[in-house]
């Protein structure tokens, strides 16, 4: 069973940072694609980055050039480093993972496992 726990949520203020982290259970940090999403109230979950196995990443328009998601190895860990945050950021941030290395899109239903999600919330 693959187990996902996200990490490093909070509250901080508009033009803030924050990193967060996903610790995975088995070698799929390395292995599968993994992405970023996230999912405001009233709002549907929305794919915010991937990254392949290969290291190719993808990223959703709203979130390019201040958001990076990357993985260490080493430490079975994916993070999102999240820069210049928005009110329009706020929202629950889950981990998530493919069973397949290949990363065909952000669509939430591409991916089987996820996490339990971590709160962010960005104060104007």
């Amino acid at each position: 069973q693959v187990q996902l726990i996200e990490s490093g949520g909070g509250s901080v203020q508009a033009g803030g940072s924050l990193r967060l982290s996903c610790a995975a259970s088995e070698d799929i940090i390395s292995r599968n694609c993994m992405g970023w999403f996230r999912q405001a109230p009233a709002k549907e979950r929305e794919g915010v980055a991937i990254m392949d196995r290969d290291g190719w990443t993808d990223y959703a328009d709203s979130v390019k050039g201040r958001f990076t998601i990357s993985r260490d190895n080493a430490k079975a860990t994916l993070y999102l480093q999240m820069n210049t945050l928005k009110p329009e950021d706020t929202a629950t941030y889950y981990c998530a993972a493919r069973r397949s290395s290949l990363c065909i899109g952000m669509a939430v239903r591409y991916f089987l496992f996820w996490g339990q999600g971590t709160q962010v919330t960005v104060s104007s």
